[in-house]
């Protein structure tokens, strides 16, 4: 397998095509960014611990019967992936009250809901990623009212599955984005899931482990990622 072209760049990692059509390579960039301010930044190795994490996450969700693009780590920060055709859509499930959910519904940061919540929002950055439902999905054409029901029933199974995994390791999974992608005709978990894209406290301390402390400027950015690495029994190096 061989990296080739630069198919596409995000804020936090980079998509390469292959000798093999089927198969991509994300590779993670060390940058990090609070999309609403506008402010980006980076720190040494958070490439790595972003792709080892969500590579972990990825394996236990495929120990579970969930399917995903994972097929191998090729080095430290980067990853052979599944070539899949990403269906535009954020998938975030909440599990207790933050972020714009917080703002939203008037509810304090931090309250633990009946149960968890599953919202899409449309993938459009210049629209700021509008919320949007299952009826406005069928009638834009973004997915079948079969994928709309699958996707939600993933992402709650998943959200089973890790809530679990966080607990035993000490931290508490307060809310994740997913994105999901077609592939051969199967529906697939995709891109990442890593405290870029899931909020993550510490069970007592209730401590940010998590991209939220760069939103917040709260600091110690990379430590707190280092502390997700390291309870998940894995190195950098």
């Amino acid at each position: 397998m061989e990296k080739q072209e630069l198919i596409r760049e995000g804020t936090a990692k980079k998509i390469y095509s292959t000798d093999n059509s089927d198969i991509l390579i994300l590779s993670y960039k060390d940058d990090i960014s609070a999309d609403k301010e506008n402010r980006k930044d980076s720190f040494p190795g958070k490439g790595i611990i972003d792709n080892r994490i969500s590579n972990r996450l990825f394996k236990v969700l495929e120990q579970k019967g969930l399917p995903t693009d994972f097929i191998e780590e090729i080095s430290p920060s980067e990853t052979a992936v599944k070539n899949s055709e990403m269906i535009p859509l954020n998938v975030i499930v909440r599990n207790y009250s933050a972020g714009s959910f917080s703002r939203n519904m008037k509810v304090a940061e931090g309250t633990k809901l009946i149960c968890p919540t599953v919202e899409f929002t449309r993938k459009d950055r210049l629209s700021g990623d509008p919320m949007i439902n299952g009826y406005y999905s069928l009638a834009l054409g973004i997915a079948t009212e079969e994928e709309i029901e699958k996707i939600t029933r993933y992402a709650l199974k998943i959200n089973t599955i890790l809530t679990e995994f966080f607990s035993g390791i000490g931290i508490d999974l307060i809310d994740f984005k997913m994105e999901f992608g077609r592939c051969k005709k199967d529906l697939i978990l995709s891109d990442e899931i890593s405290p870029d894209t899931a909020r993550l406290w510490d069970k007592q301390t209730h401590e940010k482990l998590d991209r939220d402390r760069f939103r917040k400027n709260l600091g110690n950015v990379a430590d707190a990622y280092r502390e997700v690495l390291v309870r998940m029994g894995l190195r950098e190096d």
